[in-house]
């Protein structure tokens, strides 16, 4: 049985993944954290009533013999810190919190390979975004004009979502960075073009009613290509999820995308 902590289980997403875990005969749930918790005991939740978890509002007071995977569903001001905790307590993090910035995940590489420690950033755990990343890599391949446009729920805290960041520096790999547009163009309201990435243009749409969305458009003389993936539960990502704590704690290092488990 894998033992595992849910961080942020008071969220959309940690709700979530709390369900899931209870409902996987492999997994364990070991405990649960969330600074704004007021229980003690995860039982003081009705929906929860028949378990015996503990509840955790500070790092410190974990008891991190108990915990072999750290599921971290919280926000982009908390996320580094917890999973700088998880590796120096040679805890493997399963991060589905984006917001993270690349001296931070650089730091957390370097924590992981001193503890010896497998964890996974994953700016998306839906199977179909981790395809659409890889599509939308070989296509660039080909047709190096490239915008992105991104959905998602009106809550969502970070711009562009790490999906679309991700997206983005996939295709930078294999396409030449280039202005693409008119060379005089002018915005009469500033970011109408969107985000600039490399040259690439990066829209993010925030409306209640969505979830998780993502368009990667292509164009070239005569022809176009449109690459799109749907998030329409938060359950679909719990696949993703399962698949990455089943393997993370074989690895010793870091990994970013959950590409590199599949």
């Amino acid at each position: 049985m894998v033992k595992i902590l849910v961080a942020g289980f008071k969220g959309r997403m940690g709700n979530t993944t709390v369900k899931m875990v209870l409902d996987h005969p492999g997994f364990e749930l070991a405990a649960v954290y969330d600074p704004r918790a007021k229980e003690k005991n995860i039982n003081e939740i009705a929906e929860f009533s028949d378990l015996d978890v503990p509840v955790y509002r500070e790092l410190t007071a974990i008891s991190c013999h108990d915990v072999d995977v750290w599921i971290d569903f919280t926000s982009p001001k908390a996320v580094f810190a917890n999973a700088k905790f998880a590796l120096q307590n040679k805890i493997s993090p399963v991060i589905g919190t984006t917001g993270l910035q690349d001296e931070q995940v650089a730091e957390l590489k370097k924590v992981a390979q001193q503890t010896q420690t497998g964890g996974l950033i994953a700016p998306n755990f839906g199977i179909s975004a981790v395809l659409l990343m890889q599509f939308a890599q070989q296509a660039a391949k080909y047709l190096p004009d490239v915008e992105i446009i991104e959905m998602h729920h009106d809550n969502k805290l970070d711009a562009p979502s790490g999906t679309a960041l991700n997206t983005a520096k996939l295709i930078a790999e294999v396409r030449q960075e280039h202005y693409q547009g008119n060379p005089d163009e002018t915005e009469a309201l500033p970011g109408a073009r969107g985000a600039n990435y490399q040259g690439m243009r990066i829209h993010s749409v925030r409306l209640p009613g969505y979830v998780a969305h993502e368009q990667v458009l292509f164009g070239g003389p005569g022809e176009a290509l449109t690459i799109r993936q749907d998030s329409f539960d938060r359950s679909s990502f719990m696949s993703g999820v399962a698949v990455a704590v089943e393997k993370i704690t074989d690895q010793h290092e870091l990994l970013v995308g959950l590409e590199n488990l599949l």
